[in-house]
């Protein structure tokens, strides 16, 4: 089985730098392009998918239904963004302090109070992994449509030797992460560079 793990097209509040979270905000035009091209890239890939799985907010649903033409996309509460709480609608130009302190090492500074832990992101994430192992055949490919935060706690759960270092690692809008299941574990995340951009 090979997943494939797709963060979802550029938003307004991605390019004016703000933490949106949950807020269900669409793509802007930029995003849209950016989901298409990356569906034109799993085409001439040759990449067809046999399940199509998504965060419920518009703007990963309609990335996997860009990126996946045609197919169901499924829905899953796991693959939501992180839970940023009272931080919501923050802007990244001039943080609370907190936050400051919490972006500056993500391994050792715990998240504010009222925002979800990071350990709860890679839970949830991991959750899902782990379901898609036990449920989907091993010659299936999956597109799962998700969100920064949701998508580093995807590769962290998957590479736990790293040690929180995806945390720090910048995921554009659009990037692509494949891993390969077989014989009972995942493998190392690559990411996908696309000759299309």
């Amino acid at each position: 089985m090979r997943v494939y793990i797709l963060r979802h097209g550029q938003t307004d509040k991605n390019k004016q730098n703000v933490l949106q979270g949950r807020s269900d905000l669409p793509m802007n035009e930029a995003g849209l392009h950016q989901a298409e091209e990356t569906g034109a890239y799993f085409r001439s890939a040759g990449i067809r998918f046999d399940r199509v799985f998504s965060s419920p907010l518009s703007r990963a649903v309609r990335t996997a239904e860009l990126a996946a033409p045609g197919q169901e996309v499924l829905k899953d509460d796991r693959l939501l963004e992180m839970d940023y709480g009272p931080y919501e609608g923050s802007s990244l130009e001039s943080p609370a302090p907190e936050i400051i302190e919490f972006f500056r090492d993500f391994v050792h500074n715990p998240a504010p109070a009222g925002m979800e832990s990071l350990a709860s992101v890679t839970e949830r994430l991991g959750s899902f992994l782990d379901e898609l192992a036990e449920t989907c055949g091993a010659s299936e490919n999956i597109l799962i449509s998700t969100h920064a935060i949701a998508m580093k706690g995807a590769l962290e759960y998957l590479m736990p030797e790293a040690k929180g270092s995806w945390w720090s690692t910048y995921i554009g809008n659009c990037a692509v992460y494949m891993t390969e299941y077989r014989d009972g574990a995942y493998s190392e995340p690559q990411e996908i560079k696309m000759k299309t951009r």
